[in-house]
């Protein structure tokens, strides 16, 4: 295997002890700290060059997104790091019970390309700051930024502990054969299934952040301009190709009539007149996907938009009306500038709905009566959720990022990252002397021993709890 001795030598590394002291990590981390800093421009000029992003996506997504996460981590890793006390028993009051977080071992972080340096460095930073030795496999559909990653990190980082891998298919396939201790996968559900599958020939754990069709219900009574908007904004970012973007609007056919005017009111605004011209709006990333995406246009009516330049992979902000179920469209995530509208009676039929089908990584509900939104909340499962918005839970290190069923297995952003790769190793630390305590145990046994044991040891019910 190509990489079997790369994999070795980052074990050796791990197993020398080399990544576990915090001024270690934080060196590391301080150092993708500079990464970010010194290529800035060099990330905007890739991502621009990969799939025309806006330098003011690139710049939110790609690097202060970051640098958030890098500072959240940064600030609180000396109390992540410590050892967590846990309750304990009578028979161990003298005892030190806690959790304490160990590394993995040599982690792989396989990245997609639709965030190029965002979805590979935020992973990254969870695993440095747990502790554990990576190799980043960065995707090769966003080849100017593969190209910078994997010549300008291992100038930042230590090489005996951290490595880029590029390439394609093949590569990954031979990648994976190798033992690793964790795997990290961004992509899509066909291809997680690939890699849970070569995770469980080592019965390697594995954390897939995948993506879906996530729904977006507009009730009949929300503040229509400030909707359109913030859908208009959400879907067409980075020019659709977000795993957490709207993927179709559910909402009545008097609520469409009232959308229709204020989502091109909104596209209008942000874009201006043509869509093409302006600078704020990105390309599809490679010509297979813009022909995925073009295709997937033929369902329902084009309402806005519509229009493509294959030269450009250009493909305009679009709407679609009068969309049917058994359409293209919505077969697949759409992973593309465009949102159809799916017309439905009330909000119990847009929840029927949304439960029919997997369970999304994202789903959105507006309305000005909160009631409403913590009805669809409540009543519906999915990775995350956003109320009267559109991708800004993504944007706290507070909440938990990830999928669940066809969406995604595991979390991160924050400290979910650093959890994700630590294991939390349970730890009990006992006294030497105080025998006496430990004669209840042992045989040969009779039932005054049983209720010593069990006055020790029994944990009773308190009173009811009630949830406010």
């Amino acid at each position: 295997n190509p990489y079997a001795g790369l994999v070795s030598h980052l074990r050796a590394s791990w197993l020398s002890g080399k990544t576990r002291p915090m001024e270690y990590r934080i060196a590391q981390l301080e150092a993708l700290g500079r990464f970010l800093d010194e290529k800035k421009q060099e990330i905007l000029e890739a991502t621009e060059l990969d799939m025309g992003k806006p330098s003011f996506e690139a710049f939110f997504s790609e690097i202060l997104l970051c640098k958030n996460e890098l500072n959240v981590t940064l600030n609180n890793l000396c109390h992540w790091m410590k050892d967590e006390y846990v309750d304990k028993n009578l028979v161990m009051q003298l005892d030190s019970a806690f959790i304490r977080k160990d590394p993995y071992g040599v982690v792989l972080i396989i990245a997609p390309w639709n965030y190029p340096i965002h979805l590979f460095l935020v992973p990254l930073i969870g695993a440095i700051a747990a502790g554990n030795c990576a190799i980043i496999k960065p995707s090769e559909i966003s080849k100017n930024t593969e190209r910078l990653v994997a010549e300008t990190l291992s100038c930042y980082l230590d090489n005996d502990c951290f490595a880029v891998v590029t390439g394609g298919v093949p590569e990954t396939t031979r990648l994976l054969e190798n033992k690793f201790d964790y795997i990290f996968f961004t992509g899509t559900p066909p291809v997680g299934r690939i890699v849970m599958t070569a995770a469980a020939k080592h019965l390697t754990p594995v954390t897939l952040e995948l993506g879906g069709k996530n729904p977006c219900y507009v009730s009949d009574t929300c503040d229509v301009t400030n909707v359109a908007r913030r859908v208009v904004w959400g879907r067409f970012f980075n020019a659709g190709q977000t795993c957490i973007a709207p993927d179709y609007l559910l909402c009545t056919v008097e609520m469409q009539d009232k959308l229709m005017p204020a989502l091109r009111e909104a596209i209008t605004e942000f874009f201006g007149p043509n869509p093409r011209e302006s600078p704020d709006f990105g390309r599809i990333v490679s010509d297979k996907q813009f022909r995925r995406i073009r295709a997937l246009m033929s369902s329902g009516r084009v309402a806005i938009g519509g229009q493509t330049d294959e030269a450009e992979r250009y493909i305009a902000p679009t709407v679609l009306v009068d969309v049917q179920l058994s359409d293209p469209i919505m077969q697949e995530e759409i992973f593309g500038p465009i949102l159809p509208i799916v017309v439905i009676a009330n909000m119990d039929e847009a929840i029927d709905f949304i439960n029919a089908r997997p369970r999304p990584l994202a789903i959105y509900a507006f309305s000005c009566d909160s009631k409403v939104v913590n009805q669809v909340l409540e009543r519906t499962s999915s990775g995350g959720f956003c109320g009267n918005d559109t991708l800004m839970h993504l944007t706290l290190t507070s909440l938990p990022f990830g999928g669940i069923g066809n969406s995604g297995l595991g979390k991160y952003h924050g400290k979910f990252t650093f959890d994700t790769f630590s294991h939390h190793r349970g730890c009990l630390h006992r006294n030497m002397g105080l025998e006496t305590l430990n004669t209840p145990r042992y045989p040969p046994y009779t039932q005054q021993k049983l209720g010593l044991l069990t006055t020790t040891f029994e944990v009773k019910r308190r009173g009811t709890c009630t949830l406010l």
